[in-house]
């Protein structure tokens, strides 16, 4: 791992900024005129963590730098579960600068996230902190937008245009390595779905799509996700704190990366769990329907 500072300038909480490498290869201007704007405004250390050990050690080490995330969607979520890990999540806001492609970055934008770079850094510098719902599920992941569970099973990295790889990649294809091989060809999932203890689905017949979504915006401390399954001749909503899917084996995505299969997951949301830096003009971007 690599490293490199700027000299204190008195003004903003120091940073350490968080480049996914890739990010760098994709859309490199973007980077180096983040970087930029930040380095001139705040004291700066700049990692390119090569490894999940590596990050988890960076984070754990920073003392009162406030992470910064340079690159996509699945950056900000692998920074995020290690600090809940840590169980440093909510001690202090996470910032962003969003680069990738568009599909991406589709959570930041739902969050409010500039996706000009100037913008995103300047928003890190002198932004408002808004506290965001979390779901966290049993085995130790979280989501910032939701997950689904679709009959289509998951999209696997293989799939994404250009073969885009990374440390958060790696993390997300581990996750996939070490779970279970689901039985059968069937793509409609049978599926147990129970919202709050109440039986919104059951095995006995296939579902199409079961899609967990934590609204957008700042958190209005309800704690509570909305809840959609549907299948053949059916559809049901709820609005729930704690969601549980249990079946022979099912793929699912968090905010659109695969996980699984699994046989079993628990969601909850976790009120107000983080802070993200935002404009202080700050509007969420509506959701773009799946």
């Amino acid at each position: 791992m690599s490293s490199l500072s700027t000299p204190a300038t008195g003004g903003p909480e120091p940073l350490l900024l968080l480049l996914d490498p890739v990010a760098r290869r994709t859309d490199g201007e973007s980077v180096r005129i983040a970087k930029d704007v930040l380095c001139g405004g705040a004291d700066v250390k700049v990692v390119f963590p090569e490894s999940p050990s590596e990050l988890d050690r960076v984070l754990s080490h920073r003392g009162r730098r406030r992470p910064v995330v340079i690159g996509s969607d699945l950056a900000l979520q692998r920074v995020l579960q290690a600090l809940h890990r840590q169980r440093e999540l909510g001690s202090e806001p996470v910032g962003m600068v969003p680069v990738g492609r568009a599909g991406e970055l589709a959570t930041a934008r739902a969050l409010g996230v500039p996706v000009e770079p100037v913008r995103a850094a300047r928003a890190v510098l002198s932004g408002a902190p808004r506290r965001l719902d979390l779901l966290v599920d049993d085995g130790g992941g979280v989501a910032l937008g939701g997950v689904r569970i679709t009959g289509g099973g998951t999209r696997g990295p293989a799939g994404r245009s250009g073969g885009w790889r990374s440390l958060w990649a790696k993390l997300a294809a581990a996750e996939q390595a070490n779970t279970l091989t689901p039985e059968g060809a069937d793509h409609s999932p049978r599926v147990r779905v129970e919202a709050d203890g109440r039986l919104l689905a059951d095995v006995h017949r296939p579902v199409r799509l079961v899609q967990v979504t934590l609204p957008s915006g700042a958190s209005d401390g309800t704690g509570e996700m909305e809840v959609v399954v549907r299948a053949s001749g059916a559809l049901v909503r709820a609005r729930a704190a704690s969601v549980s899917v249990a079946g022979r084996g099912f793929g699912y995505e968090a905010d659109g990366h695969p996980v699984g299969p699994v046989r079993a997951r628990t969601w909850t949301v976790h009120p107000a769990a983080w802070g993200l830096l935002l404009p202080v003009t700050w509007s969420a971007e509506p959701a773009v329907p799946a």
